[in-house]
C-alpha cells in the first residue's frame, strides 16, 4: 500500500518542524507554494494542511485554532489518515453501483439500498468470481452450510435481494441467474 502524503501549503515553518521529525512520521510530507498546488493531478489523494486558508478540497486540515502542540497536530493528522484509509477501503465499485461495506449500502445515481450482512457478503462473493457461482458453492462459502444440506436459503435470499434491487434501482439484471449459477453484471 502506498504511503499517505501530507501536503503543507505555504507554511515553511511547519514543514521544517515536521521535516526534523520525518523518520518518526507514518506519512510523507511535501511543501508547496501557490502555483505548485496546481501541479497535483488529484489533491483528494492527499491531505492538504494550511493556516487560515480554505482551499476548498475534500481533504484539507485548516489550522486556525493556534497555538497547537506538535504532538496534538501529528495525532490529528494520523486520525484523519486512518479515517481516510478506512473510508477508501469500504467502497467497492461494481459497474454503475458502489457498495459501502461499512454501512452495508448499495448506491447508484443518488439512490441507496440498505443490505443485510449476508446480502453484502453474497454480492462481494459474486463480484469476485469470474464465472457463475452455483447454489451449493454459495451455500458453503457465504452461508457456511454443508453442500449436502438440503435447503432453499440461497435461492430465497437471492430472490429477495434481486427484488429489493429491482424495486430501488429498477434493475432486473444486476444479479444474473443462469443454468450454471448466479453472477453479477459488471
Amino acid at each position: 500500500m502506498k504511503q499517505q502524503t501530507l501536503v503543507i501549503y505555504k507554511s515553511i515553518v511547519l514543514y521544517k518542524i515536521l521535516d526534523e521529525l520525518r523518520e518518526n512520521l507514518k506519512f510523507k510530507i511535501l511543501f508547496v507554494k501557490d502555483k505548485e498546488l496546481l501541479k497535483f493531478k488529484n489533491l483528494n489523494d492527499y491531505l492538504v494542511i494550511s493556516q487560515n486558508i480554505d482551499l476548498k478540497f475534500n481533504n484539507q486540515l485548516i489550522l486556525n485554532n493556534l497555538p497547537l502542540t506538535i504532538n496534538k497536530l501529528i495525532e490529528t493528522i494520523n486520525i484523519i489518515f486512518i479515517k481516510k484509509k478506512f473510508t477508501s477501503q469500504s467502497d467497492i465499485k461494481i459497474g454503475k453501483y458502489v457498495i459501502d461495506i461499512n454501512s452495508r449500502n448499495l448506491l447508484r445515481d443518488g439512490k441507496k439500498l440498505q443490505l443485510t450482512e449476508k446480502e453484502t457478503e453474497a454480492i462481494k462473493f459474486l463480484k469476485n468470481s469470474k464465472k457463475p457461482i452455483n447454489i451449493s458453492e454459495l451455500q458453503s462459502k457465504v452461508w457456511g452450510y454443508k453442500p449436502e444440506l438440503e435447503t432453499h436459503t440461497v435461492e430465497t435470499h437471492i430472490y429477495r435481494l434481486r427484488k429489493k434491487i429491482n424495486d430501488t434501482f429498477n434493475d432486473k439484471k444486476f444479479i444474473i441467474s443462469s443454468k450454471t449459477g448466479y453472477s453479477i453484471k459488471q
